[in-house]
């Protein structure tokens, strides 16, 4: 049964706050403007850095016991990118943790990643879109670029050029609140 006060939120290193304290990151952003906009509701951030869709689809079962959450944030994939996975492989794990997590009774917001164009054109353009056709098959709410108007800025970004820096992050936020709002009712 989802807790219907529970937001989870699913990532990698990009929702993890990788090499910043973890209340610079944009999901302990969230928790704070969800908190003082009075929507009573806990945000879970469950994401762990390196993550792959793979190892997102072995954990996620635990963790929706565990939280019981009414809305999940599905942010992983850019790892499967970045060491040149198979889309089609990523594909299936986002499609199975999104069939697992609303089975579990929660609402699922994708998040979509880009990646730099290491691998080509070709796959570049199939990651991309793995996201677009996963958020209109399942009609869910839908972030196309997670790190929209943030990861071509350098002075919004860690010199990894990967990660968003402090001044960054609340930028990946006002990407997510205007998809995530509706879905929240206030106490």
């Amino acid at each position: 049964m989802a807790s219907d006060r529970t937001i989870l939120v699913f990532g990698d290193s990009l929702s993890a706050a990788l090499g910043l304290p973890a209340e610079q990151g944009w999901v302990a952003l969230l928790a704070e403007r969800v908190r003082s906009q009075g929507y009573g509701y806990e945000v879970v951030n469950a994401s762990v850095s390196g993550e792959t869709s793979a190892g997102g689809l072995e954990r996620l079962p635990r963790a929706l016991q565990q939280h019981h959450p009414s809305i999940v944030v599905l942010e992983l994939g850019a790892n499967d990118g970045l060491r040149g996975l198979p889309v089609d492989a990523m594909r299936t794990n986002l499609a199975q943790m999104i069939y697992l997590a609303e089975q579990a009774g929660a609402r699922v917001v994708l998040l979509g990643i880009r990646i730099p164009p290491n691998y080509g054109p070709r796959y570049t353009q199939q990651f991309t879109v793995a996201y677009t056709d996963l958020a209109r098959e399942h009609h869910l709410p839908f972030v196309p670029f997670l790190l929209k108007d943030v990861a071509l800025k350098p002075a919004l970004m860690q010199p990894d050029g990967m990660h968003p820096n402090a001044a960054g992050e609340p930028h990946v936020l006002e990407n997510v609140w205007p998809v995530l709002k509706p879905l929240m009712k206030k106490n």
